[in-house]
């Protein structure tokens, strides 16, 4: 057979528990002449349901089990099973497989569960013309065939027997079909009544969703804010740390203040890990932020006002370096002059500029008197002293270590110079020197902490 490429789906279910009710078969002959292929046609009832695995079997009669078909063929599905076409259909049996015997046979319509669905009235398969043919049989052969009609008889009673219990047992799924509607209405009711809590609790919970999103937005936006200070503490510190790493290479003589820095360095680390600790619990709640916000604005204004500070002061350093190289230009040229007055005096005593043992005298010599910015020295320091030009008094800075010309650095510039030197902290107006500006920034942060 082209369509039997695998077994069908059988199973070892006895007659008593088949419904043979649910397909009827259709325009079935008492016989079928051998060699002619076999239309089978059948009615689908209105509660069953075809699957792709059903198919129809022909079994001989006396079957016990859907095992014992002789063939078989797939059945068709319909497209549409509401159709009156859906429910009459058929399937064609060819000729080459059917029984070449004259025992009596039957269809059975078997699902893909091998329960059998349906059965149709037994069918021979004779000549047209047997009834014509003169029959001899012997007494045993008659015996043989009275017996087999009183099976066919007690069979029969036994179908009719299951016929009945199969119209009683339709009868009971029918009034069970009845419940089940009845239970299935009340059950689209609840569930009509479930699926409108389920709506009321989706909006009640897509509500909550959009208030935690926004709680869930603002607090992450603080949290980049956080983030950003955090960014910036912590280039500061890498800032800093590149700076002790310079004082530690070029001065040996600040060993203990590089000490001391990495203790505050510490303790920093810890107050930042504190602060974490605390940027967390502050996280629990939104007025919290708002304060911290607050905090954070504050502080903002004062850094932009500590900026502004230092800005002022760096112009005025400027105008200070400014006048420093005006001041440095203007000793170099008095610088020329003395010495193309040194020249020309040395070369009316007679004498060779190059040929004097001059040196520079030292600050332990008498370079308290000397200019610092005559290269050479003053030849006639020790010899004609009240005639040499009189040289600008300096003053020393008691805290950068650098000179300061009196007729240059007036009180008002000398006080701007100490204040570019110093460091106020905008909170406690606590002074810090300029060479410790680490402690300083230290300072000014703890009291934000």
């Amino acid at each position: 057979m082209e369509e039997t490429v695998e077994d069908p789906p059988t199973s070892a279910v006895l007659l008593d528990h088949c419904h043979f009710s649910q397909v009827i078969f259709n325009s079935v002959e008492k016989f079928y002449v051998p060699g002619g292929d076999v239309t089978c046609y059948y009615t689908l009832t209105q509660h069953f349901i075809p699957r792709r695995k059903d198919w129809i079997g022909i079994f001989r009669v006396g079957w016990k089990t859907t095992r014992e078909y002789y063939t078989f063929m797939w059945v068709t599905l319909p497209v549409d099973l509401n159709s009156d076409s859906a429910k009459q259909q058929e399937v064609q049996f060819k000729a080459y497989y059917l029984p070449k015997d004259d025992e009596y046979y039957q269809f059975c319509y078997v699902d893909q569960d091998g329960v059998v669905r349906g059965a149709s009235i037994p069918f021979q398969f004779r000549p047209e013309n047997e009834d014509d043919i003169l029959v001899v049989t012997t007494q045993g052969e008659v015996e043989e065939i009275e017996q087999h009609n009183k099976e066919l008889c007690k069979e029969n009673q036994e179908l009719k027997d299951s016929c009945v219990s199969l119209q009683k047992q339709n009868s009971d799924m029918q009034a069970e079909l009845h419940k089940k509607e009845e239970d299935l209405e009340t059950l689209k009711s609840t569930n009509k009544k479930l699926e409108q809590q389920v709506k009321a609790q989706k909006d009640c919970w897509e509500t909550e969703l959009l208030q935690l999103k926004e709680q869930n937005q603002k607090m992450a936006t603080e949290n980049e804010k956080l983030g950003v200070q955090v960014e910036q503490l912590q280039a500061q510190l890498s800032t800093q740390e590149k700076e002790i790493e310079k004082l530690v290479q070029g001065n040996q003589d600040k060993t203990e203040q590089l000490e001391h820095l990495k203790k505050e360095k510490s303790q920093l680390l810890l107050t930042l890990t504190q602060q974490r600790e605390h940027q967390k619990k502050l996280e629990q709640t939104v007025e919290e932020m708002k304060q911290e916000e607050t905090t954070a604005m504050k502080k903002q204004q004062e850094l932009t006002d500590e900026n502004s500070g230092l800005s002022k002061t760096l112009s005025e350093n400027k105008i200070m370096c400014s006048t420093l190289q005006r001041e440095k230009e203007r000793l170099e040229k008095e610088n020329d002059l003395l010495k193309r007055e040194n020249s020309r005096l040395l070369s009316y005593m007679g004498l060779d500029f190059d040929s004097l043992p001059y040196q520079v005298p030292t600050s332990d010599q008498g370079g308290a008197g000397q200019n610092p910015a005559l290269v050479y020295g003053n030849p006639y320091s020790g010899i004609q002293e009240s005639s040499a030009p009189s040289l600008r008094t300096m003053k020393r800075c008691p805290t950068c270590k650098s000179d300061l010309a009196d007729d240059i650095f007036g009180p008002t510039l000398e006080q701007q110079h100490m204040e570019a030197l110093c460091l106020n902290c905008p909170i406690c107006d606590k002074t810090f020197p300029a060479r410790e500006k680490q402690i300083f920034e230290d300072h000014v942060f703890c009291h934000t902490l």
